[in-house]
């Protein structure tokens, strides 16, 4: 009887795939890459034609070994890694590494670890495809380049053991953007002006917001809502204007690696790396009770929202025998064919059988891999359902020359919302309307509600942001973005509080020195454009050498460059005036994981550490002793009195000597202002202006 060798990447995958297949098949696991470029050297010969230098992973012996004793029994090879570049690799490296050159082999890959989707790839088997091999050795190629030249000078210019990367880098570009941004960010006061009225034969009041004039108005000060509030105190208060309409809310398109990884961050508080490795798990399979091992989701890395005919049309008559006829989309919701950087052999990651609901797996899940499995079910259901329709109510309210607005809307039907809301959707809330309500209705005011605001900075990136911005800007491809956010959290160039990602001190010196010395690696466009080359050499259209040999002298150059200005600029051990209490030394600053510390200059003999608290030249506000630099656990800088904790001052933000000449309260730094550090004060100034100011 005929043998047949199967090769899949995962451990996980050999149990669901070989009860797909009969006894001649032998189904074995390469546990992910078994070559790659060696640790200790580049691995890239640089004068001759760039050639990679792969060697056998450390670890990898006893497993090619053992896939060798399998090959020589076997009379056909099948190479079934997964369907993507990273795939495509990992089965040529072991076409290689196996020698496979006279070997009936043949490569097979499937979006779904199911019967059908196993049996029809057999029939499908071809040869590998060295366009996506070339895609993938062209960028670990670059990325090996970009970390093993650039990484060498930042850890002589900062002291430590810090890295580059060539997507990392540009993603710790785009955050400390963001940090600039919202540093120089000023407040502007606004205010708004809600009015209570009573409605003649109507218990519940009706709140309408004030709206301006004909046009819209912002109001700037308390001044200006005084002079409103005086002229509209004794008017009238009629209905100017009802009108009514519908509103539509289209379903939402089925996940790609990106949509997922956001609405699980925002839906399910996951970390973008969490996402990928519970999808990992429900792709590659988990032992259902009275079903064996069964992959539950498609492929979890695509860029794609194209679904199957056979999917498409099961879903839909799903949906007609679990909730109507009525609920089934008149036609297939538009798939993101738009996107020049879709890798669309792939489908978007949906359920494998939209008939297995979340309900009747649930006891065979952990509660993680439930909630994203039930999170991927609901958003495909309702990607092929009816949108939601809104019936709305816009009002104008007439007050001597100003007007007030009331809007309101109330479902009249569920459509795809039946089974699917997305996480930061706005929750239907406001004014319940009364039916009988006509341009003659008698509105009586009874109390106005004012309330002062301030402009908000843009937000911090969170993970599901940072990816969204990547995914828009073309850098990094649905594979990349969960390492990279781990990468540069990992590294502390980034500290993640409450979601939020916040650049580092130590973040901000790898960034300068990026910026400064390798403007094109963290330039957004020249990136995104390096990400089109590398599509290109992915569809065949650009040889992957090329690319490397017009990045690499250019690199070479600008690493030169930035090592002869590094011999002038050398950074000395800074000596202060701290004493060493175990030696009597002068104690002398030093770089950490966590940024400056002081150290005893008698190491190893002496190991006396300290906090290095930096005087910024101000007085506590609360009680008078010298505020100090401070940081979080996690590397988040703040300014706080350096005799915490007995003294609890702090601010994100530096405080100044300067009073508010307003309140008294102490003011804070931001760009060239100076602001009032009491939120609710709200006054801004100049800093020349405080200048000629007495103290």
């Amino acid at each position: 009887m005929a043998r047949y060798l199967v090769i899949v990447e995962s451990p996980a995958k050999v149990k669901t795939i070989k009860k797909f297949l009969g006894s001649n098949y032998v189904v074995t696991a390469s546990n992910g890459h078994v070559r790659d470029l060696p640790k200790s050297q580049l691995g890239v010969d640089v004068e001759h034609d760039y050639e990679p230098k792969y060697i056998t992973i450390r670890g990898k012996g006893d497993i090619l070994a053992g896939l060798r004793k399998e090959v020589k029994k076997a009379d056909k090879v099948y190479l079934a890694t997964d369907p993507d570049r990273e795939g495509e690799a990992i089965s040529w490296h072991l076409s290689k590494a196996l020698k496979l050159e006279n070997k009936k082999t043949y490569r097979i890959s499937f979006n779904e670890i199911t019967k059908n989707a196993v049996k029809a790839s057999l029939k499908n088997a071809r040869e590998i495809d060295m366009d996506l091999v070339d895609a993938q050795q062209a960028r670990r190629v670059l990325d090996r380049v970009v970390g093993y030249r650039i990484s060498p000078l930042l850890w002589t210019k900062v002291k430590r053991g810090l890295s580059a990367g060539r997507v990392q880098s540009v993603a710790l570009r785009i955050i400390a953007d963001r940090e600039e941004e919202i540093n120089a960010f000023i407040p502007e006061e606004y205010w708004t002006l809600d009015v209570d009225l009573k409605v003649e034969g109507e218990k519940k009041p009706l709140t309408a917001k004030f709206y301006g004039t004909d046009k819209k108005m912002t109001i700037r000060s308390k001044e200006e809502l005084d002079a409103i509030l005086s002229e509209i105190e004794s008017e009238e208060y009629t209905i100017d204007d009802i009108r009514k309409g519908e509103r539509m809310k289209k379903a939402p398109i089925p996940f790609t690696t990106s949509t997922l990884q956001q609405e699980a961050s925002k839906a399910l508080n996951f970390a973008t790396a969490k996402t990928m490795r519970i999808a990992q798990q429900l792709y590659e399979g988990i032992d259902i009770k009275g079903n064996g091992t069964v992959g539950l989701i498609t492929y979890l890395r695509t860029d794609s929202t194209r679904v199957s005919e056979e999917a498409d049309q099961n879903v839909r008559e799903y949906i007609g025998a679990n909730f109507g006829k009525e609920y089934v989309a008149v036609s297939e919701a538009k798939s993101g064919g738009g996107n020049k950087n879709i890798q669309d052999a792939h489908e978007a990651i949906r359920p494998t059988d939209v008939s297995r609901t979340p309900a009747a797996v649930k006891e065979s899940l952990s509660r993680d891999q439930f909630r994203l499995y039930q999170l991927v079910w609901k958003r495909f259901v309702a990607s092929r359902m009816q949108p939601a329709r809104y019936e709305t109510t816009s009002i104008r309210i007439a007050a001597g020359q100003y007007r007030f607005t009331v809007a309101a809307s109330k479902i009249v039907f569920e459509g795809f919302r039946t089974v699917y809301t997305e996480a930061e959707e706005e929750k239907e809330k406001g004014n319940v309307l009364v039916k009988g309500l006509d341009q003659d209705t008698k509105l009586t005011k009874l109390d106005f509600e004012t309330k002062q605001h301030f402009t908000q900075p843009p937000a911090h990136y969170t993970e599901a942001s940072l990816v969204k911005i990547l995914e828009e800007l073309g850098i990094g491809r649905p594979s990349t973005y969960a390492p990279t956010i781990s990468t540069i959290i990992a590294r502390r160039y980034v500290a993640k509080e409450n979601k939020n990602l916040y650049l580092t001190e130590i973040g901000e010196v790898v960034d300068h020195i990026m910026t400064e010395s390798f403007p094109s690696i963290v330039d957004v466009n020249f990136t995104a454009n390096m990400e089109s080359l590398l599509d290109g050499v992915a569809e065949g259209k650009v040889k992957w050498k090329t690319i490397i040999e017009n990045f690499y002298p250019d690199l070479e150059e600008a690493v030169e460059k930035a090592e002869k200005e590094q011999e002038q600029v050398k950074i000395e051990d800074e000596v202060t005036d701290v004493i060493c209490d175990q030696c009597g030394r002068n104690m002398v600053i030093k770089y950490g994981p966590h940024g400056k510390f002081l150290a005893c200059p008698g190491f190893p003999e002496c190991r006396n550490t300290k906090p290095y608290l930096e005087k910024i030249g101000v007085p506590c506000p609360v009680c008078g002793k010298d505020i100090v630099t401070r940081k979080t656990k996690k590397g988040r800088r703040y300014y706080g009195c350096e005799d915490n904790p007995e003294c609890e001052f702090m601010s994100w933000q530096k405080p100044s000597v300067e009073k508010c000449p307003r309140c008294g309260s102490y003011m804070v730094e931001k760009g060239n202002k100076l602001l009032c550090g009491d939120g609710q004060c709200g006054y801004v100034e100049n800093k020349e202006n405080s200048k000629g100011r007495k103290k």
